[in-house]
């Protein structure tokens, strides 16, 4: 595991005394300009970030989980952090949830703060596409678990759904109830389980000898209510609307649906619509939503037994192997898709 940079590292890339850095952090002022760039250069450089709970840590190891999601307001989320905090109870934990909103610039501001607070590591689901947020982030030496997105590489665990199998059953559904021209409301593009679950869309076409033209994208730049009645006008305005949606969300489908209300437009009889991750709101809808269920509650809770795994290295558990856990959908079929063709 690296090293977390101290104050000390600061001090000496920058020539100074370990006194002139604690002034440039807390009282700038008292320090001059050409010494004070000197230190803050040495600071980005490195990557510190002063640890405020160092007090406390310095009896003993940290006893707070962070959790970094895309956005608090998805239910999906919510039952998430459920399972995350269940598992880190059992284990005497508490858990400092954030909320990305799914901005990279939020998401970089959150993990400066886990860091800050030197936190006993952090459960993540990216909004940053670059990864940059996370290479700056494995710096501090701060153990992670990827949440809701597959590790590409063997630094980190994580656990995730096969969203491309699911994104195979939702279009499967639909072509085998007889429809031929789908839309994709998809979500920002950046995200892996946005392309993910177009690539299973794609593959189900595929099976059905359809191609990629059958599968007509509405790109949003959110993934809630509000973009997916965005979304839903934008199809009203096709001239040749496909009888069929799959949207790469619940809340995307639910927005797409009051649109279709709102509009007088039959859900399913003149449009069938099929959401992603089953959250409780999608039963409740007033057409009840067909949905590929996610086991969010369970990913939360095996995320943060791997995490606590993997702190508990160098406590006499041997060396901790990284794992990729991919759990399985399930397609719920509800009312909104199940008109005949």
């Amino acid at each position: 595991m690296a090293q977390s940079v101290g104050i000390k590292d600061v001090a000496r890339a920058a020539g100074v005394s370990v006194g002139t850095v604690s002034n440039v952090i807390n009282r700038p002022d008292t320090v001059a300009s050409e010494t004070r760039a000197r230190v803050l250069s040495a600071i980005d450089r490195l990557g510190y970030v002063r640890s405020e709970s160092a007090r406390q840590l310095r009896a003993g190891r940290s006893r707070i989980m962070g959790l970094l999601v895309l956005d608090m307001g998805n239910p999906f989320f919510v039952d998430v952090a459920r399972g995350a905090e269940r598992t880190a109870r059992d284990a005497g934990l508490g858990v400092m949830v954030c909320n990305s909103a799914q901005n990279a610039g939020e998401e970089a501001e959150y993990l400066s703060l886990f860091a800050e607070q030197r936190v006993r590591g952090v459960l993540l689901t990216p909004a940053d596409a670059t990864g940059r947020n996370i290479r700056a982030f494995r710096r501090h030496g701060i153990p992670f678990v990827l949440v809701d997105r597959v590790a590409e590489g063997a630094t980190e665990c994580s656990v995730s759904v096969d969203d491309v199998a699911g994104g195979a059953l939702a279009v499967r559904h639909l072509v085998d109830a007889g429809h031929r021209s789908i839309a994709y409301v998809s979500g920002p593009p950046g995200l892996n389980q946005v392309r993910d679950r177009r690539t299973g869309a794609l593959n189900a076409l595929a099976e059905a000898g359809l191609g990629p033209e059958a599968l007509r994208e509405l790109p949003t730049e959110r993934l809630d209510v509000a973009a997916g009645r965005d979304a839903g006008a934008r199809l009203l305005g096709l001239a040749d609307r496909p009888t069929a949606v799959f949207c790469a969300n619940d809340l995307l489908a639910l927005g797409v649906l009051q649109a279709m209300y709102a509009a007088g437009v039959a859900v399913p009889d003149d449009l069938a619509i099929v959401g992603y991750d089953d959250i409780e709101f999608a039963a409740a809808a007033a057409v009840p939503l067909t949905s590929v269920r996610q086991p969010a509650v369970t990913m939360g809770a095996l995320a943060a037994e791997l995490l606590l795994e993997e702190t508990e290295q160098g406590e006499g558990a041997g060396p901790h192997e990284h794992r990729r856990v991919v759990l399985q959908p399930e397609l719920v079929v509800r009312r909104s898709s199940l008109a005949a063709r």
